[in-house]
């Protein structure tokens, strides 16, 4: 009887399947499989067949990039679809300093700070001290006595040289750079004819080219790909596709070994470069006298930001066939929103990106993008512009790329938290779990980042699993977007929440807002609407309270904008603005709106984020579980609508003087 059945793993079955085989096999008719020592055969045999089977799942599993696990096969598959995973990058600060030379004799006219580090962070960041260091040499002249090194560019990590000599004798010969933790980015290659070579114009440099397109036979051009340890090999021209090395050809490769995302933040720095001046002579022949003294205290402009590091094995899965599909060219939405992050800016958290035939009105011809920075909130403008250059080797001829600002939508809560006080040590305990649990989901995957979902039932069920004595919970949410305005110069707003709002009352008063101050109205102002009989639109008026917490308010201006309730916008007519809330240095309006669905959704370029600071839990005895009103006579109800007061706190408490009578247009979706 042969073995029939081939799909058993586990250890047991394979012994059990095998012991079946023997005892059909007439042979082995009288033996004892669990005591004799024919039974020790048959646990060799099995543990032989779960071993070998264990092995050749855990190959075929390899083979994939879907269903590998080690970095080294990940990386080679994608190597295979052409997809080089980001290295770790290096931290970079702008710091700047100044040198006496009235001590230096001779008197120089310029004097150069040698690559290599350059600063150290002062005192221990984070446990860890960190050095800061520059490729190259920088020469800057001296002026009465006086050398500026302003706004230098430094990166986190020590400088390193790897040097090769070319072999055309060694078919099997490969350059790799012998340490792991090295930016790529911030490579330096460069060729010689020789190792004794002292003509410096025969010192060529070496860019990084990340495919085929526009390289000639004669381009000095060389490519790059991952081994294993996360180490890194050089590849130089063919002579079709880049210029081909030539024998005796001496490599030098600076580049930096960096600690990554650890030194972010780093903005406190101490001195630790060299400085020198040329007294004589020329290239190698020149005479440099190191500068010890005169040197000032290294002032920070910029803290240390984008350090990262490696590119994750998840990540790798999930770009490289994304790149692969989208064959290097930049045609539909899917394609930016995987070229930008993977090609043209890998400091990038969360991107959106929608064509303009999605806008009312359409625009034609053109895409939108949305980015979010590891670090910050906005990408500086220099930054957009580098961008929008890089997507032009990639992008389709015709189609214009606009990046628009980072546009956040916060969602608040305001939670009713019920508990059994037998089982609670006390409210404020329980009030304080929950807001923890809440910090954590606000902090995650789920919400910070463009097409993000507040779950509005998963958010209630997070709540009542934060404490055994939490009975339920009562939550309503609001949706809040933060208008910027131009103060003193008449302007047009519009501001987009990408949810159907919802219409408590006819009457009005569904949004609200913030303190403000406008030209001809000498109190404070909020903004509010009245729906049309569609339940469709509505109009906007301005009026005054007595106090924030007043139900008595005063209309004084209508007609002032409209609503539309179905697509969320919000359209303000020319109005000039003197003053508003403050926030980070900017003059806002808080807007708010309760959703037609608990379920908010971060609509094209909003980035959706819950805000704790602005939501309240607050814990309330659940008078029948605790047994203190088992009737539940006097049990405390909360209602699961929105109410509270006509407007949001805070806001402007004086006016400012018009200045101005220009007249602009500001717009925000």
């Amino acid at each position: 009887m042969p073995l029939v059945n081939f799909s058993n793993l586990d250890f047991d079955q394979v012994k059990t399947t095998l012991k079946e085989y023997l005892q059909s096999n007439s042979n082995f008719t009288d033996y004892d499989f669990e005591g004799s020592n024919l039974s020790s055969i048959v646990d060799v045999l099995a543990y032989n067949t779960y071993i070998t089977s264990y092995n050749a799942n855990m190959v075929t599993n390899e083979v994939f990039i879907d269903s590998a696990t080690l970095r080294e096969n990940v990386v080679s598959l994608a190597r295979n679809i052409g997809y080089l995973p980001r290295s770790r990058k290096a931290a970079q600060a702008t710091i700047s300093f100044f040198v006496d030379t009235s001590s230096v004799t001779p008197t120089p006219s310029t004097i150069i700070l040698k690559k290599g580090p350059v600063v150290a962070s002062q005192g221990s960041f984070g446990g860890s001290s960190y050095v800061f260091s520059i490729l190259d040499d920088i020469t800057v002249p001296v002026v009465d006595n006086i050398a500026t090194f302003s706004n230098i560019t430094v990166h986190e990590g020590t400088v390193l040289t790897s040097n090769f000599v070319f072999s055309s004798r060694n078919p099997n010969q490969k350059f790799i750079i012998p340490n792991a933790g090295v930016d790529t980015g911030l490579l330096n290659v460069t060729v010689e004819p020789n190792a004794n070579s002292v003509n410096v114009t025969q010192k060529y440099n070496y860019s990084l080219q990340d495919s085929l397109l526009d390289v000639k036979n004669n381009s000095k051009v060389f490519y790059l790909q991952e081994i294993e340890d996360e180490q890194y090999q050089i590849f130089f021209g063919d002579g079709i596709f880049g210029q081909k090395l030539e024998d005796g050809n001496f490599v030098t490769v600076d580049y930096i070994i960096s600690s990554g995302s650890s030194a972010n933040g780093v903005n406190a720095f101490d001195f630790s470069g060299r400085i020198v001046h040329q007294v004589a002579g020329a290239g190698q022949n020149r005479t440099e006298t190191p500068i010890t003294s005169g040197i000032s205290l290294v002032t920070s402009n910029i803290k240390a930001t984008g350090g990262e590091s490696i590119e994750s094995v998840e990540s790798v899965k999930k770009f490289a066939p994304r790149i692969y599909a989208s064959q290097n060219r930049a045609l539909t939405a899917n394609d930016y929103e995987t070229l930008i992050p993977a090609r043209i800016y890998p400091e990038t958290e969360s991107i959106s990106v929608f064509g303009g035939e999605e806008l009312v009105p359409p625009q034609y011809g053109k895409v939108f993008i949305s980015i979010k920075p590891r670090s910050g909130d906005f990408l500086p403008n220099l930054t957009k512009d580098n961008i929008k250059n890089k997507l032009k080797k990639y992008a389709v001829a015709g189609i214009v790329p606009e990046i628009l600002d980072l546009k956040y939508l916060y969602v608040e809560c305001t939670s009713k938290v019920y508990y059994n006080s037998n089982l609670a040590p006390s409210g404020g305990v329980v009030s304080s779990i929950v807001q923890q649990n809440s910090t954590k989901y606000a902090d995650s995957t789920e919400l910070n980042k463009y097409g993000a979902r507040f779950k509005y039932s998963k958010f209630l069920n997070m709540i009542d699993n934060s404490h055994d004595s939490i009975t339920s919970n009562i939550t309503t949410i609001e949706m809040r977007r933060d208008l910027r305005v131009v103060l003193n110069a008449f302007a047009e707003y519009s501001i987009g929440f990408g949810n159907e709002f919802y219409i408590k009352s006819m009457s009005g008063y569904n949004i609200k807002s913030s303190a403000f101050r406008v030209t001809g109205i000498q109190d404070n102002v909020y903004i509010s609407d009245i729906p049309n009989t569609n339940r469709v639109t509505g109009s906007l008026f301005l009026f005054t309270l007595p106090s924030s917490n007043s139900t008595s308010p005063t209309v004084v201006r209508r007609n002032v904008g409209t609503i539309d309730y179905q697509k969320g916008i919000i359209t303000i007519n020319p109005i000039v603005v003197q003053s508003g809330k403050q926030k980070d240095g900017q003059s806002i309006i808080e807007m708010s709106a309760c959703p037609k669905s608990n379920d908010v959704v971060g609509l094209q370029d909003l980035y959706l984020q819950l805000d704790i600071s602005n939501s309240t839990f607050e814990p309330i005895v659940d008078q029948i579980s605790s047994g203190l009103n088992p009737s539940a006579s006097n049990y405390t109800v909360s209602s699961s609508f929105a109410n509270g007061s006509l407007v949001r706190g805070g806001g402007t408490t004086a006016g400012t003087t018009l200045n101005t009578t220009s007249t602009t247009t500001g717009t925000t979706y």
